[in-house]
């Protein structure tokens, strides 16, 4: 049987290092591959549907689906978590200290719907009492380019929405003191994203938790949750035609991945025998995936996100797992 041809685009990670530079290979599909910012290739695939297998924000999936539009249908391979309410950033002379003290208060955000914004406010109303209405918020990518423009996107009712003028940007409204915060914030700059500045270091900016590292552990043993922010996709006529490439294409990325794992648990294993790593962080490499794939050991986390879509107001209901991944990946 020949080989089924299909196009990729997805962000350079780790993880899926070994499938961009083609050591591993799922059976029987040749992948033609392109890398690009997540930005844009959200924006690309929501406006365009380019690709055959793609990188997906998962909130804006979540929001297609809900609809019924949706021509994708998502694998649980997931490329990209981050604890994202631990980067919320504060302008040091704004007199918020705490979670509570941004009530009131002016918020940048790229974009309303993306993922990251989206985990950063369900945790702030679960974890703190600060829900989306008690802040103002401040939107910079243009209904043009974003994930919004392309589902399109509603600010939810009883939400004090804005968007940022097109020659501006959160980086400098934050500096120039006509936004308190950022809840989310992209240096770097591509076709949807326009800040460009590191504003790391700048003495008028530092972020709300002092211990951002110390916040995200206390997070995650409380809750068991290490938040998802992209997933992969697949187009769903080609998993009517090819059902098959569900599975191969899973086994594909969770073998790239392994391979990585590998690697790394190799080179703790020579650090330390050289006496450069202590024996618990040995354990805890070789013992330990942050990154699990699979819908059964992301359920509650994916349940999670599911609720805070709705709790939004992003969607109008709850979705099931079943309404988003494939058929034959719920088991895995």
């Amino acid at each position: 049987m020949s080989s089924l041809q299909l196009s990729l685009i997805l962000g350079a990670n780790d993880r899926s290092r070994p499938i961009i530079d083609g050591s591993v290979r799922p059976d029987s599909i040749d992948l033609m591959v392109t890398t690009a910012h997540p930005s844009e290739i959200f924006w690309r695939q929501l406006k365009f549907q380019e690709f055959d297998v793609s990188e997906m924000s998962l909130s804006s999936l979540l929001i297609i689906t809900a609809r019924g539009e949706s021509p994708w249908v998502a694998l649980p391979i997931f490329t990209m978590r981050q604890f994202f309410h631990t980067g919320f950033l504060v302008r040091t002379d704004a007199g918020i200290e705490q979670p509570a003290d941004l009530k009131g208060k002016r918020v940048g955000v790229p974009e309303y719907q993306q993922t990251a914004a989206l985990w950063t406010r369900g945790v702030l109303q679960h974890e703190f009492g600060v829900r989306p209405e008690d802040l103002i918020w401040y939107m910079e990518r243009t209904e043009e380019r974003s994930h919004g423009g392309a589902t399109g996107f509603q600010p939810p009712p009883g939400i004090r929405f804005h968007r940022i003028p097109a020659s501006e940007s959160i980086a400098t409204l934050l500096l120039r003191g006509e936004l308190d915060a950022a809840a989310h914030y992209l240096p770097t700059v591509n076709l949807v994203d326009r800040a460009g500045m590191d504003l790391s270091g700048n003495p008028a900016i530092r972020t709300l938790f002092p211990d951002p590292l110390a916040e995200g552990a206390r997070y995650f043993q409380k809750t068991g949750i290490f938040p998802i922010n992209h997933c992969m996709v697949v187009r769903r006529s080609i998993l009517e035609r090819h059902p098959w490439v569900a599975i191969n294409l899973y086994e594909a990325f969770l073998a790239a991945k392994e391979q990585v794992v590998a690697r790394a648990r190799e080179q703790a294993d020579i650090y330390f025998r050289l006496g450069w790593l202590p024996l618990e962080a040995r354990r805890t490499v070789r013992t330990d995936d942050p990154y699990p794939y699979g819908v059964k050991a992301n359920r509650h986390v994916l349940e999670t996100i599911a609720q805070y879509s709705h709790e939004q107001g992003l969607t109008p209901r709850v979705l099931d797992l079943e309404e988003i991944f494939a058929p034959s990946t719920l088991e895995l």
